[in-house]
């Protein structure tokens, strides 16, 4: 067994995985902390490097390609400190870095592991349910459904239409963007069926983050997410993602939906009637958009 512990964190290799324990120095982001023990699997491994430096080091795993869902849906843009897969090494312990290298690179010598893409995620990502403030909303998730609620920072042309409730087999996508320099990011849900999506400060199935310290935590709620998604080498595109777990495109959003195999429930369609005049009159639907699935719904009748 290898193991080195150092201010940022533990990690320790067994032969079969490298347990990765965040330490509680300053300089460990509130991702890392929030997430806590991750155990990687040998066979989710691409390699490892450690880069030695006059006052410190780093050690840094190489993950395959889609067997991370945190990973998947950060594309490599998580901060340092959010990154739960380096860790700082002081100078006087380079030796011991270097030796944990060792172990780990026979291990996977000896084990052939195949440092190429994967085909389904071998890590089972963020812990449910889960709940994050940040931006100009608030999401959770309970391992089903996602419910979207807004703060007094979003726009009324969002807000006005009340707080949203899917569930993960209505989705298509999940997105995660930081915020970089004036530009602010987001946590973005696509419906299947629902057209393209106005900016995140207009949309109402996205959270618009500012850059302020808990926005990376939203990048563990897309993670959640999109661990119970089907994994991205399942299909061909992104559009063809999800449809075999959809049920039905997003009635309030679909510019064309199906005509139902049985009648619905008048209510619900004259509540959905007043949701599009609401994202109408908000400027989320165009007058062609609304008239489009106005009618959609009135067949419905």
């Amino acid at each position: 067994m290898a193991e080195i512990i150092q201010k940022d964190g533990t990690w320790t290799f067994d032969g079969d995985a490298v347990r990765i324990v965040p330490g509680r120095d300053k300089g460990v982001g509130l991702l890392r902390q929030t997430l806590g023990e991750v155990v990687v699997p040998l066979r989710a491994l691409a390699g490892i490097s450690h880069e030695p430096g006059r006052r410190s080091g780093r050690l840094r795993l190489k993950l395959r390609e889609g067997a991370d869902p945190l990973l998947q849906v950060t594309g490599g843009r998580l901060p340092e400190a959010s990154d739960p897969y380096r860790l700082t090494v002081d100078a006087d312990r380079t030796g011991v870095a270097e030796y944990f290298v060792d172990e780990v690179r026979n291990a996977l010598l000896l084990d052939q592991v195949d440092a190429g893409p994967a085909d389904a995620y071998l890590l089972p990502g963020p812990p449910v349910p889960i709940s994050v403030a940040a931006g100009d909303g608030t999401v959770a998730f309970d391992g089903d459904r996602v419910a979207l609620d807004w703060n007094w920072t979003t726009e009324e042309a969002k807000s006005s239409g009340g707080p949203r409730e899917f569930r993960v087999a209505d989705l298509r996508t999940v997105e995660w963007s930081p915020s970089k320099g004036l530009d602010n990011g987001w946590i973005r849900f696509t419906l299947a069926g629902a057209p393209a999506a106005p900016a995140p400060k207009y949309d109402p199935y996205t959270v618009e983050l500012f850059g302020f310290k808990k926005d990376p935590l939203m990048a563990l709620v897309a993670a959640a997410v999109a661990v119970r998604m089907p994994h991205p080498r399942d299909a061909a595109s992104p559009a063809e993602a999800v449809p075999s777990l959809s049920p039905a495109p997003v009635p309030e959003l679909a510019a064309s939906a199906p005509e139902p195999t049985a009648p619905e429930d008048h209510d619900a369609l004259l509540r959905r009637l007043r949701e599009l005049g609401e994202l109408h009159q908000g400027g989320i639907l165009t007058a062609e958009e609304f008239a489009a699935a106005k009618q959609a719904v009135l067949r419905r009748f």
